[in-house]
C-alpha cells in the first residue's frame, strides 16, 4: 500500500548548502533564516511562448492516428498534462482509451513536435521577459534547485526549450510522464529537488512559477507556494484571485525576481 501524501509543513529551523551538507548554524552562501528552496517553473505560457507548435503537433498526431485533427477542438489546453489531454481527445471521439493509445498518440506527438518546433515563426517564439535572468540568478545561489513543473511529458519539455536555449539550464523536473495529475506531477518535481539538495521536502520552501490558475491550484495541493505571472491567458490578477500569494505581468515587474529569491 502506497504511504499517505502529505503536504510541506512550514519554516525550519535548519538550515543546509545547496550541495547537501546539513549544519546547525548558517552555511556558506545562506543568510541566517532562509530556508533551501526548490524552484519549480511551468513551461507553456510562463517560460515561453511557442506559437501554438504544440497543438499543431498533437493535431497532426491525431490525424495520423486517428484521422482526427480536431481532437483537441471542444476544450481548453491550458494547464492540462500531455497524458490528459490525449486521454481526454481519445475518449471525445469514442475510441478506447488505454495507456498503450495514450503512449502512441504522444510518440507521434514528439515526432510532429520536433519537426514544428524546427519550423517555428521565431518571432512568435519567444522567452517571456524576466524569465531567463530570474532561472540564471536562482540558478547561482546556495540552497537553491532550480527545476520544472510542467504538464509536458519530458521529451516534449526538452524539444520545446532546448530551441530557445534554455533546457539545459533544468537539472530536474516534475513532468506529464510522471504523472497525468498536475499535482502529482509537481510534487514529484518538489521531491527531486529535495533530493537534489540532499535534504528532507519537509525542510523546503517550494515554489511553482506558473501562468494558470492549474498551477496554483497544484501548488496548494502540496503546500506549496506560487508565483504567478500573466504571460499566458490569465493575468496576474485573476491568478492573485485563484490563490497565487504573488503575481506579476512579468518576471520583469518591479519586486518579481525579490518575491522569487526571497526564502
Amino acid at each position: 500500500m502506497r504511504p499517505t501524501r502529505r503536504a510541506l509543513p512550514g519554516p525550519s529551523s535548519r538550515h543546509v548548502l545547496a550541495r547537501g551538507v546539513v549544519a546547525s548554524g548558517t552555511p556558506k552562501g545562506l543568510i541566517e533564516g532562509m530556508r533551501p528552496t526548490v524552484l519549480l517553473f511551468d513551461i507553456d505560457g510562463t517560460l515561453v511562448t511557442t506559437g501554438g507548435v504544440g497543438r499543431r503537433a498533437i493535431e497532426r498526431a491525431f490525424e495520423h492516428a486517428y484521422g482526427q485533427p480536431q481532437a483537441c477542438a471542444t476544450f481548453r489546453l491550458d494547464g492540462m498534462t500531455d497524458r490528459a489531454i490525449v486521454r481526454t481527445a481519445i475518449t471525445a471521439l469514442g475510441a478506447p482509451c488505454t495507456d498503450e493509445a495514450i503512449d502512441a498518440v504522444l510518440k507521434l506527438y514528439v515526432a510532429f513536435l520536433e519537426e514544428a518546433v524546427a519550423q517555428a515563426d521565431m518571432s512568435r517564439y519567444r522567452v517571456h521577459p524576466g524569465m531567463e535572468r530570474a532561472v540564471d540568478t536562482a540558478v547561482s545561489r546556495e540552497g537553491f534547485a532550480v527545476g520544472l513543473g510542467t504538464g509536458n511529458i519530458r521529451d516534449g519539455a526538452r524539444v520545446k526549450l532546448s530551441r530557445v536555449g534554455l533546457y539545459d539550464k533544468f537539472a530536474f523536473g516534475g513532468f506529464g510522464c510522471d504523472h497525468e495529475l498536475r499535482v502529482e506531477l509537481i510534487r514529484r518535481g518538489a521531491e527531486r529537488g529535495a533530493e537534489r539538495l540532499g535534504v528532507p521536502l519537509s525542510e523546503c520552501r517550494v515554489v511553482v512559477i506558473g501562468d494558470t490558475p492549474k498551477d496554483v491550484s497544484a501548488a496548494k495541493g502540496i503546500g506549496a507556494e506560487c508565483i504567478g505571472v500573466g504571460t499566458g491567458a490569465f493575468t496576474a490578477e485573476q491568478l492573485r484571485e485563484a490563490g497565487a500569494e504573488k503575481a506579476f505581468r512579468t518576471l520583469e515587474e518591479p519586486g518579481a525576481l525579490d518575491a522569487l529569491l526571497d526564502s
